[in-house]
């Protein structure tokens, strides 16, 4: 069985998902951080809400665990007073699957669609007919005696969450009045984030716990309260109950997460790109292959990280490991001995033409 990874972005399940429901805010007012984003939406939605009508169809992109489906819960409890109807691109495999979700959908409703860039070539033909025109043609029966019906929906908000805005296609982006990208939180958002987290947990927390555990949450809300609930249950059994900096670092110690949020998976990712292929450049398939993970493990949770903290490059080659990795493990910098070859060739200011 797969350990658990306790920094993934990713969800760990319907437990974790009811648990993050209560710890999640009910206004936009309340949501910390992506400002620039929380600006524009809170402009859209007032302007829709002047004119009396449904705000535009929303695309949110952005890593997982960042607060897509939070922010779709919001909108929805600001535009409508009540929640988003929810599903997702892998479970609507055929036309049939939307129809009885369309059909019931209010003036003004939200619709959330998670994974958007999942859904199959069919439903999301059959999308774009609702989302411009709100109407849909569905072909009742089957056979020389189907036949096709046109139903007129009523005007809903339709917002797609993807974590992988590149795999949509221009046609379904176009849909889409507005598109908000949300990026990776800095510390001091990820700490009030946890502040209001532990008021609603009931943890009191001393010196600095806060800041200690935001450091080590990748940016992620998700990863934040995970470990927060983690450091809570340590403290709990074998601190007494006191949550201050030191316990956050023996409790963090125990789930092999450093001071920067790097787990057991990062540190080998990097071990083997720095040992095994000298710094890079290397193929992410050959990375895979040499952990025995899967490409998209890599593409999607270890690289992200890595990237934004400046320890790995891509490169038209592969990937290559920073000078900055190589410190953070003890390890030996190699530098690219083709960049050095290419740089060396280039004239300086003073050589002859």
């Amino acid at each position: 069985m797969a350990r658990e990874r306790i920094i993934s972005s990713e969800s760990t399940g319907q437990a974790e998902e009811a648990l993050n429901v209560s710890l999640r805010p009910q206004s936009l007012d309340q949501v910390v951080g992506q400002c620039n984003v929380i600006d524009r939406l809170n402009i859209a939605m007032e302007a829709a809400k002047g004119r009396g009508e449904p705000l535009e169809h929303l695309l949110l992109s952005g890593p997982p665990g960042l607060g897509k489906t939070t922010l779709a819960f919001v909108i929805a409890q600001e535009m409508t007073g009540k929640p988003p109807r929810i599903t997702s691109g892998p479970s609507l495999s055929k036309p049939a699957d939307l129809m009885s979700v369309l059909t019931n959908l209010d003036t003004g409703d939200i619709l959330f669609i998670d994974e958007c860039h999942r859904l199959p070539k069919i439903v999301e033909e059959f999308l774009y007919p609702a989302m411009e025109d709100f109407r849909v043609d569905f072909t009742i029966e089957g056979g020389m005696s189907g036949r096709v019906v046109n139903f007129a929906l009523r005007r809903f908000t339709l917002i797609g969450a993807t974590t992988r805005a590149g795999l949509l296609s221009a046609a379904m982006r176009d849909r889409f009045g507005h598109e908000y990208h949300l990026d990776f939180y800095d510390q001091p958002d990820l700490a009030e984030i946890l502040r209001r987290s532990a008021i609603k947990l009931g943890i009191e927390t001393k010196g600095g716990a806060l800041e200690a555990i935001a450091s080590r949450s990748r940016g992620t809300p998700r990863v934040a309260n995970r470990l927060l609930r983690r450091v809570r249950d340590f403290a709990q059994v074998r601190a007494d109950g006191e949550f201050n900096c030191a316990v956050v670092d023996q409790a963090l110690e125990i789930q092999q997460i450093d001071e920067l949020g790097l787990d057991e998976l990062d540190r080998s990712y990097l071990s083997t790109l720095i040992r095994t292929y000298d710094c890079g450049p290397a193929g992410v398939e050959a990375l895979a292959a040499s952990l025995g993970q899967e490409r998209d493990t890599f593409e999607d949770v270890v690289e992200p990280y890595l990237l934004q903290i400046g320890f790995i490059i891509r490169t038209r080659q592969g990937r290559r490991a920073t000078k900055n990795a190589c410190q953070h493990l003890g390890l030996p910098f190699v530098p690219d001995k083709d960049a050095a070859a290419n740089r060396s060739k280039e004239p300086g200011l003073f050589d002859e033409a």
